[in-house]
C-alpha cells in the first residue's frame, strides 16, 4: 500500500466493499468499548487515515506475547499488518535478517520521524551494560533509546515490558527494567498480561490509528478501555462470591458447579483486565471460566506476589462473613471494594506489598 494513500482509498482499490468496511469499523468500536453511535465517527477516521510505520522490537521475552497477537480475530492480525499498519521490522515475523534488517529499523527512523509506533515486548536488562540481550551488536537498552527517540508512541507489549514481569523477579539476575524506566520523553502505552489479550493488543491499535492519539489510561499507563475494572467485578463466578460458595479443592463438588475460586488462590479481586468480557481464542473462554484462578498477571510484580494457590484473605471464616456482608449491602458493597481495590493497589504496587482481603475492608 503506497504512503500516501488514505486507509480508505487502500481498500477500495482492493475491492473491499462499503459494507464490509462499516463492519470492520464497527468491529473496531466495540473493541474500544463504545456505543454503536460511535461507529460513524470510526468510519470517518478510519476512511482519511494513513498506515503507520511500526516497528517492533523483541527483548527479553518468550515470543508468547507476539503469539497472542498473531491470534488476534477482531480484527485480524492479517488485517493490521496488511489493510491498517505497516509493520516494517519484528525479527520474528519478517523475512529478512541480518544486517538488511537492522537497515531497514534504521532507514524508518531517517524517513518516518515523530510517525512511526514503537512496539516493545520484553524487560530491558541493564546490569554489566546490558550484555544479557543484544541483537546486532547493540544492547536492547540501545536500540530502545535509538528507536524510541524519533516516535509517535511507545506500546509495551505484555508484562515484561509494561513492568519487567519474570524477567525482573528476585533476584533479577539481569537488572531488568521496564519500558518505562528508559523512555521518558514520550507516550508510552502499557498493554500487561503475561500474555495480553490479542484483541487488547490490537484494540490500541486501532485507537491509534483511528485517533491519532493514546488512549486514556490508569495510574499504571493502560488503557482504561481494557484495564478498567477487575476480573472479579465482571466474573460469571461473582454470584458465588457474594454467597461465600467457594470451591475448595479443584475436583470437590464446588468446583464442579462452577463456584468461586477465590479460596484457591484467585486474584480476580486485585486484578485489572478484561479477561472476563474479551475472553481468549475468538471469546472463547478465559482461565477462571476453564477451573484455573486467576494469577494477577496483569499487575506489576504478579510473580514475586507469588501465592498463586493461596487466598488473598485470611480464614475461609472471615471470607464468609465477609461475604455475606456484601450481599446485605449488595451493589452498595461492591462498588465501595471496587473503589478501595483501585485504591489499595496503587499503593501497593508503590510500596511492592501484596495486597489482601483483609486490605480492601479497611
Amino acid at each position: 500500500m503506497p504512503k500516501d494513500l488514505t486507509l480508505g482509498e487502500h481498500l477500495r482499490r482492493q475491492g473491499i466493499s462499503r459494507r464490509g468496511f462499516l463492519k470492520f469499523c464497527a468491529a473496531t468500536a466495540s473493541m474500544m468499548a463504545m456505543p454503536p453511535g460511535m461507529i460513524p465517527v470510526v468510519a470517518a477516521a478510519l476512511e482519511k487515515a494513513r498506515r503507520p510505520s511500526v516497528v517492533y522490537l523483541s527483548f527479553q521475552e518468550c515470543t508468547g506475547c507476539l503469539e497472542s497477537l498473531t491470534r488476534s480475530h477482531s480484527p485480524s492480525v492479517e488485517g493490521l499488518i496488511f489493510d491498517a499498519i505497516s509493520l516494517d521490522y519484528q525479527h520474528t515475523l519478517q523475512a529478512c535478517a541480518g544486517h538488511f534488517a537492522e537497515h531497514i529499523r534504521e532507514e524508518i527512523i531517517k524517513q518516518h520521524p515523530g510517525e512511526y509506533l514503537v512496539l516493545v515486548d520484553g524487560s530491558i536488562p541493564l546490569k554489566d551494560g546490558g550484555q544479557y540481550s543484544t541483537i546486532a551488536g547493540m544492547t536492547n537498552l540501545a536500540i530502545l533509546e535509538e528507536t524510541a527517540a524519533h516516535a509517535a508512541a511507545v506500546i509495551s507489549i505484555g508484562t515484561c515490558a509494561s513492568f519487567g514481569g519474570i524477567p525482573k523477579a528476585h533476584p533479577n539476575p539481569t537488572g531488568a527494567v521496564p519500558v518505562t524506566d528508559i523512555v521518558k520523553n514520550k507516550p508510552v502505552i502499557n498493554v500487561p498480561g503475561c500474555p495480553p489479550i490479542p484483541t487488547v493488543i490490537t484494540g490500541v491499535l486501532a485507537h491509534y490509528l483511528t485517533f491519532g492519539t493514546i488512549p486514556e489510561l490508569d495510574d499504571f499507563g493502560r488503557p482504561l478501555a481494557f484495564y478498567g475494572d477487575t476480573i472479579h467485578d465482571r466474573c460469571y463466578r461473582r454470584p458465588f462470591y457474594d454467597q461465600g460458595k467457594f470451591a475448595k479443592t479443584f475436583d470437590d463438588e464446588g468446583a464442579r458447579k462452577g463456584w468461586c475460586l477465590f479460596e484457591l488462590g484467585c486474584k480476580g479481586p486485585t486484578t485489572y483486565n478484561a479477561c472476563a468480557t474479551t475472553k481468549w481464542n475468538q471469546g472463547t473462554s478465559f482461565p477462571i471460566e476453564s477451573g484455573h484462578p486467576c494469577l494477577g498477571c496483569s499487575e506489576p510484580d504478579f510473580w514475586d506476589a507469588g501465592s498463586f494457590y493461596e487466598a488473598l484473605s485470611a480464614p475461609a471464616a472471615d471470607v464468609s462473613k465477609w461475604a455475606g456482608a456484601a450481599i446485605a449491602a449488595g451493589a452498595v458493597a461492591g462498588a465501595g471494594i471496587g473503589l478501595k481495590s483501585m485504591r489499595k493497589r496503587k499503593e501497593a504496587a508503590q510500596a511492592h506489598d501484596p495486597v489482601t482481603v483483609d486490605d480492601l475492608k479497611t
